[in-house]
């Protein structure tokens, strides 16, 4: 149901294991018999959406494909606290070895699912769409995009490469809204769309007589924002409105009623609680409601 880039993923896996790893899981190596074998049972310690069981089961794959990874929920659903979402069977050493790792990248993913879902939730009621940023973590932007879409949202734009997106910065250092656009078009192929940036009602009428395909509205009160949104759609009604800049939980439904086409919300993925999971071997600890 979750496009997942799997061979992009398990290349990154190795490297953050060999990161935890480094020459050997000391602990595990003088404690435990080579031959031992256990059942781990995971579960979740607090209610939220989960995201990440392909990901967790790649990692114990990477580390032993002896290993045998079950899901016991389906990924993206709801989870209560105390569900059992995995189980993994097979080498005791092999399971402590992705442990650690496993659990890190579900319990982010689950964070973020969790937070779009709010979000997505929050909006539901109207005809705009809620997507992310680049504000992402180094080395996890795909997988953070993806827990994105597990949340019930959409991606932006992944890079640098694939959308022309004028920001502040960009129009000071060409010379000007119309300058940036004019260049961006000349240099770029025709299936590209190009995004601008405005945080005033004269940068949006520069921006509307350069005739870009996206603008953005920075940092815009939502009254602002629907005015904006009227001038925007009476002189070219093809053009997407974007929202984006201080979108809260408290303030994204006002945002929403502007009529914006998007809202963009970085928060989504560069301040998240990890959901807690917990792995335990042969049996479930009980956890205190």
């Amino acid at each position: 149901m979750y496009e997942l880039n799997r061979s992009a993923i398990q290349q990154s896996i190795r490297l953050w294991l060999e990161e935890d790893i480094g020459n050997g899981d000391i602990t595990s190596l003088t404690t435990i018999p080579s031959d031992q074998q256990s059942k781990a049972i995971i579960h979740v310690k607090e209610s939220g959406i989960l995201a990440g069981l392909p990901v967790a089961e790649a990692v114990f794959g990477v580390v032993d494909p002896g290993l045998k990874f079950t899901a016991k929920v389906q990924e993206g659903s709801f989870v209560e606290k105390g569900t059992i979402i995995a189980e993994v069977q097979g080498n005791t050493r092999s399971i402590l070895l992705g442990e650690r790792l496993a659990l890190n990248l579900m319990q982010r993913l689950s964070g973020i699912a969790t937070r779009t879902h709010q979000y997505v939730d929050a909006i539901k009621d109207y005809k705009v769409r809620l997507v992310d940023t680049r504000k992402t973590t180094p080395g996890h932007r795909l997988l953070e995009k993806y827990a994105v879409r597990v949340g019930g949202g959409h991606n932006h734009r992944f890079g640098l490469y694939d959308a022309v997106m004028i920001k502040d910065n960009h129009i000071k250092g060409s010379g000007g809204i119309a300058i940036a656009i004019e260049a961006a078009r000349n240099s770029i192929p025709h299936t590209m769309k190009i995004e601008i940036e405005v945080e005033s009602f004269e940068q949006l009428h520069e921006a509307l007589n350069a005739g870009p395909d996206i603008i953005m509205l920075d940092n815009m009160l939502p009254e602002d924002m629907r005015q904006a949104v009227d001038i925007i759609k009476n002189k070219a009604p093809h053009i997407l409105v974007e929202a984006s800049g201080t979108v809260t939980l408290e303030t994204i439904q006002a945002i929403a009623a502007s009529g914006v086409d998007i809202i963009s919300v970085g928060r989504l993925t560069y301040s998240v609680h990890a959901l807690d999971i917990s792995l335990d071997l042969n049996e479930q600890k009980v956890t205190q409601r």
